[in-house]
């Protein structure tokens, strides 16, 4: 029998001419069916290609087996003159294409099945209507025009921004792959964005050329690309070239519409301010005081050029703020400031959200007077719109954060910083608010996780690390303390804060040489700021001058300083526990009052925010003065303050310890020192000697159970002081 005539019987023909006609129909159909389902592109490819690779399969399949009454066999092994060939020709034909066609109809469905959310820490699935901007290569022999091609990037994220149902992946999470050798599938996986949009700037002189591709992540095909070469008075021109390109490329083809011709570029026609304004983005990346001070010369030098730049006075407003968190202003500075800046923005755009959200917080967490629970309360539901409104901008949900830790209502806050990483998941800052958050919520792990994920992202962070630093403070970890503080002075020497921790940390401990060291630092960079007032009554302290540190009290009382670093109550409290054991309690009460009228006014609503705090630490005094029913109408008043805040002072052990002991609960404050404070580190409790040496502890402390406790406590701090000494030594010996 000849290979043709051999062919025909054994049907190879009629299941190849089948194959191919069912198959091309059903790939037609689901190529163009699976694009409109939202079914990703590589699944449209894999039919075709499942249709191509199958058809020799199928002819091979079709020449070796054969149909009989016993089901399919092989040829070989099947009679021919008992073959049922003749009769049921067309179920090998049916079999083998029902077989290639139901693999692909399964590709199709279940590949296009929804996938589950994704553990934390994964890769988040990618919308196709989706872009990542990554920060633009900066190709110029200057590496000092590092700022342009980062502030190119940054105009391009804010215009494309503007597209509806276009997810851009937020600017933090974008930069934070600069430098990194990552590719585009995996930058693209991480931020859960189908495209990604890369490019350089090369600039000389006047002179730039900007190179720009939009990439496909799935396949890596070029959707666009162009090359500009312009000058750089023309550079909002070419911004608004290249966003306008690349928004009508996104929307053609995945979002089905004509044009994105509406977008708005930067505030400013004014290159010398854009240039400033460029340059203060970049300064302000790790929130240090360097660059918080330079960002905010460079900003103010953008509004001399251009005073009608908004986005400069936002970010102005927004680097006060960050100041006042840091110690670099007073709260009266900020608000006189912010409420100007403010509004003239909201003047001429009444919905900046970022506008709004710094006034409302302004206005009720800044200004000097003490505000409200119910005014806080209300001003947390407006920001709370805000966020809503705009859920992509940092700066209000930021501040709704700060108002939400006010208030205590930690996990409230929690969950908006962990709705932010969600839209930005590689943000430092975010990742740092987490941390902080976590740490509040007494949940270390997570904390210790957030603030080093943050840390990874941004190394220079001065914050994370001083939050990390105490931490370990808590867990009675002295020498990581130690470690996390020098870290911070390391990547941040101008903040005058850090080393001034360490110097009261020292002092602390009775550490008083190296202290000094500490303590010289301060006074040499700032020595009339708040901590450095602190400082000096620390050192008097640690070394028994009863009389310098009368006198460094008095100092900062008279000087009304603020209460930073607790450097107004601290020194309220030195003076008055001092007065009680003198016996001249109504002096420094007077002395206090004269240079703070109306600073022990329980009664009052309109108190600054550290009179209140004061009148806390008078009740040491009170004690000794005032008759039973008045003491405790004075707690309860305090107490109610608190309580209209939504906090519950009990909850802190140390804080119902105190009030145990002012109300004579003998009993039950020695149950709660030892079942609560003993388990404690003595270094959560600075200070612990000299508060416990108050007319009502003696009864407390003098109790034998007690007596074991602090005992216990010296030896935990002798073990941590012996070891930080060595460890400084260690240090000065290297050096």
């Amino acid at each position: 029998m000849s290979l043709f005539s051999e062919l025909k019987r054994r049907n190879v023909f009629r299941v190849a001419a089948a194959y191919l006609v069912a198959g091309w129909l059903v790939t037609e159909v689901l190529t163009t069916v699976l694009p409109t389902l939202g079914a990703p592109d590589w699944q449209s490819k894999a039919v075709v290609l499942v249709f191509a690779l199958a058809f020799l399969p199928t002819i091979l399949f079709a020449w070796v087996y054969e149909v009989t009454p016993d089901g399919i066999r092989k040829q070989r092994d099947v009679d021919l003159d008992a073959s049922i060939v003749a009769s049921k020709s067309h179920k090998l034909e049916y079999a083998t294409i029902a077989t290639v066609i139901a693999a692909i109809l399964f590709l199709a469905v279940f590949g296009s099945l929804p996938a589950t959310d994704p553990e934390p820490g994964a890769t988040m699935p990618a919308q196709d209507a989706s872009v990542a901007v990554l920060p633009f290569v900066n190709m110029s022999d200057n590496p000092d025009n590092e700022y342009f091609s980062d502030g190119l990037t940054e105009t391009l994220l804010h215009m494309l921004a503007q597209i509806p149902d276009l997810k851009v992946a937020a600017r933090t999470s974008s930069f934070s792959f600069k430098g990194q050798n990552r590719t585009i599938s995996e930058i693209a996986a991480t931020l859960g964005v189908a495209h990604v949009l890369e490019g350089s700037v090369q600039r000389q002189g006047d002179s730039v050329r900007i190179t720009a591709q939009l990439i496909r992540a799935s396949d890596g095909f070029h959707v666009w690309s162009a090359i500009y070469d312009d000058t750089v008075d023309d550079i909002f021109k070419i911004q608004d070239e290249i966003a306008g390109k690349v928004g009508r490329a996104l929307s053609e083809s995945i979002l089905g519409v004509a044009e994105a011709d509406s977008l708005v570029g930067v505030g400013t026609t004014s290159t010398d301010a854009y240039d400033l304004y460029l340059r203060a983005l970049g300064e302000r990346a790790t929130y240090s005081y360097w660059e918080l001070q330079g960002a905010e010369k460079l900003l103010i030098g953008a509004l001399t050029v251009d005073p009608n730049f908004v986005d400069a006075k936002t970010e102005l407003a927004g680097n006060y703020l960050q100041q006042l968190e840091t110690g670099l202003m007073d709260n009266q500075a900020v608000y006189t400031r912010n409420m100007a800046i403010t509004g003239q923005v909201l003047a001429v755009e009444p919905d900046n959200a970022d506008a709004r959200a710094i006034r409302l917080f302004t206005e009720t967490a800044v200004r000097a007077t003490e505000t409200t629970a119910e005014q806080l309360r209300e001003a947390v539901t407006q920001l709370k719109d805000i966020v809503a409104a705009e859920p992509d901008r940092l700066q209000p949900r930021l501040l709704l954060t700060r108002l939400l830790q006010r208030l205590q209502r930690f996990d409230e806050a929690l969950d908006v910083q962990q709705e932010g990483l969600k839209r930005d998941p590689r943000n430092p800052r975010i990742l740092y608010e987490i941390g902080t958050l976590h740490a509040a919520l007494d949940q270390p792990e997570a904390a210790h996780d957030a603030l080093q994920k943050s840390l990874e992202i941004e190394p220079a962070q001065p914050n994370a690390y001083a939050a990390l630093a105490a931490m370990a403070l808590q867990a009675g970890d002295g020498l990581d303390y130690l470690r996390n503080f020098l870290k911070a002075v390391e990547v941040d020497p101008t903040d005058h804060e850090l080393p001034g921790m360490i110097a009261l940390f020292l002092y602390n401990l009775g550490l008083v040489e190296e202290g000094d060291d500490f303590r010289n630092r301060v006074m040499a960079i700032a020595p009339t700021s708040e901590v450095a007032y602190r400082i000096e009554l620390m050192r008097a302290i640690s070394t028994g001058d009863e009389e310098a540190g009368i006198e460094a009290a008095r100092s900062a009382i008279a000087d009304n300083v603020g209460d930073r670093q607790n450097a107004f109550s601290g020194a309220v409290q030195y003076l008055l526990r001092t007065a009680v054991r003198r016996g001249t309690v109504d002096d420094e009460l007077a002395f206090i009052e004269q240079h703070a009228p109306g600073i022990f006014d329980i009664e009052s609503d309109g108190l600054p925010v550290k009179y209140r705090a004061a009148q806390f630490l008078a009740l040491d005094a009170w004690y000794t003065t005032l008759d039973d029913a008045e003491l405790k109408r004075r707690l309860e008043q305090l107490l109610a303050v608190e309580r209209s805040f939504g906090v519950e002072p009990t909850d802190d052990p140390a804080r119902a310890f105190q009030i145990l002991a002012l109300t004579g609960e003998t009993e039950e404050a020695i149950k709660l020192a030892l079942s609560r404070l003993a388990s404690e580190s003595p270094l959560n409790h600075p200070g612990w000697r000299r508060a416990l040496d108050q007319p009502q502890y003696r009864d407390i402390v003098a109790d034998a159970r007690v007596q074991a406790a602090l005992q216990r406590w010296e030896e935990q701090e002798a073990d941590v002081r012996e070891q930080v000494r060595a460890y400084l030594a260690d240090l000065r010996g290297v050096a």
